[in-house]
């Protein structure tokens, strides 16, 4: 009786859905229609959909729409439409969705997930700033990420002459550069807890917007069965308790000093220590605003932090890997790499960011890695702010918008080897650095990575020095090498180990 009730429930559903639902708004943008609960969703490969959204693109157009479950969604096909959502209308475009698993996991908080408004633009501005204060585009910036690079530079000297697996090398790397900022500290490579910590960043990155993803935004039901989405929400949790930690011990070790008159027994000035990193910076700007109503409190400060740890660690680390994997099989473009190094650097002890404008080949050659490592493909989904207008189709406010930054990346028109790597996609017919404006791996407008200088900044100092002193090869003997990047919130090319050789010894 009960299968019997249930059975014909789906089926009103099912009906009322073919009757009632998947309908778009009047002058929506078109797309294919949707099947009762699931939506479009059978039209995508869960474990890669960029090539089946491509593919609705070319039937529907470079804006068109897609249901995922009962919800509608508003996807961006290539620069013209991305470009004008998110730089033309910026203001329209600025929102983020409060329905799906990403947005419940964060809670709304932070820079990265937060929808728009005076909370989000605050800690923004706040991130941006002490970023700036704490040598962001200077020498103390340089400075920090060099002196990481000696720790990388060991590890890969003791595996001159073998073979070693970089999966981590980089993001325990790109991740204490970052620590370093926000957290004052580093973390040793071989460290348990520092691993699980990465592995932990890794998983969430990879579920966020697969297959168990969609599962908890179309069938909120499910959620309160143990799948793999709950994953996410423990790893999430886990890393808000780390912060949580970190704060605690900056708040015990935070000091103000109050000299006193002794003479009229009085408090004539107070002084506290200077901001060691991010965290005393958000402590004292919490002293500032105490009593105001502000949205700068704990909370805030740990959502804030696990942004930057996560963002500063995963989209770098998975650039120079691709970056790595592509030297290592075009030789050519290796050594040509080993040329101009050699070249500007000469005899002196190390490379400077200023350097990247006597190198226009490694400048091609790391744009050209970010380009075809497609890092962050989907972006971060928008929402409508208002009710707006784009390529003539009426969108309604709170509209999700996916912008799919990938079909930039390698759109035709915009780029001279769109499916291939080669850095020509960045060199004029001088041999000078351009970069097109197809170039979008940090999106775009008002929600740009906030990350973006000191990424460029990362990948340059890294590479160079990493050059400069090895060879990188594809090891004798192994499998070929496959280019298919592992599909996620942050795609990351499939593991691979590296043979490496010390440079001043076959130069």
């Amino acid at each position: 009786m009960v299968e019997a009730l249930l059975v014909l429930w789906l089926c009103v559903c099912g009906v009322l859905f073919l009757v009632l639902g998947g309908r778009r708004p009047k002058g929506f943008p078109p797309g294919p229609r949707p099947l009762p609960l699931l939506g479009n969703l059978l039209l995508l490969n869960p474990t890669n959909p960029l090539k089946d959204l491509h593919k609705l693109a070319e039937q529907y157009g470079p804006v068109f729409s897609i249901f995922i479950g009962g919800r509608v969604a508003v996807v961006l096909d290539g620069q013209k439409a991305v470009r004008e959502a998110l730089v033309t209308k910026a203001g329209e475009f600025t929102g983020r969705p409060d329905h799906i698993m990403i947005s419940h996991m964060a809670e709304g908080k932070g820079v990265i997930l937060a929808d728009a408004g005076p909370s989000w633009k605050a800690h923004r501005r706040f991130a941006l700033s002490t970023l700036r204060n704490f040598g962001l585009g200077k020498h103390t910036m340089e400075e920090r990420i060099l002196e990481e690079l000696t720790h990388v530079c060991a590890l890969l000297e003791k595996s001159a002459g073998g073979c070693m697996d970089p999966q981590h090398l980089f993001h325990h790397a790109a991740s204490n550069i970052i620590c370093s900022v926000i957290f004052g500290s580093r973390f040793h490579y071989e460290d348990p807890y520092f691993q699980k910590l990465i592995t932990m960043m890794e998983e969430i990155n990879k579920l966020a917007i697969g297959p168990w993803a969609m599962l908890y935004d179309i069938a909120p039901a499910l959620r309160v069965f143990p799948l793999p989405f709950r994953k996410v929400f423990q790893h999430y949790q886990r890393l808000r308790e780390h912060m949580k930690t970190v704060v605690r011990q900056h708040q015990r070790a935070t000091h103000t000093y109050t000299h006193t008159d002794i003479h009229t027994d009085t408090h004539t000035d107070t002084h506290t220590d200077p901001p060691r990193d991010m965290i005393d910076c958000y402590l004292q700007e919490m002293q500032k605003r105490a009593g105001d109503d502000s949205a700068f409190d704990d909370s805030h400060l740990e959502s804030l932090l696990i942004d930057l740890f996560v963002a500063g660690t995963d989209t770098t680390s998975n650039t120079l890997r691709c970056a790595c994997l592509y030297l290592m099989t075009h030789t050519h473009i290796q050594e040509r790499c080993h040329e101009e190094i050699d070249s500007v650097l000469g005899s002196r002890e190390s490379v400077s960011y200023e350097d990247r404008h006597s190198m226009p080949y490694l400048q091609a050659v790391i744009h050209e890695s970010q380009r075809v490592a497609d890092v962050v493909p989907l972006s971060v989904f928008h929402t409508t702010t208002t009710h707006t207008q784009l390529h003539g189709y009426n969108i309604p406010k709170g509209t999700m918008v996916i912008p799919n930054l990938s079909s930039v990346l390698r759109e035709e028109g915009q780029w001279k080897f769109p499916h291939e790597f080669n850095p020509l996609n960045f060199l004029n017919e001088h041999g000078e650095f351009t970069k097109p404006d197809a170039f979008l791996p940090f999106s775009a407008g008002t929600r740009v990575c906030l990350g973006e200088s000191l990424a460029r900044m990362e990948l340059f100092l890294i590479l160079v020095t990493v050059l400069r002193r090895f060879r990188l090869r594809w090891p004798e003997g192994a499998r070929e090498p496959d280019f298919q990047l592992l599909f996620g919130a942050t795609q990351s090319p499939k593991p691979y180990r590296m043979a490496v050789e010390l440079r001043n010894m076959h130069s």
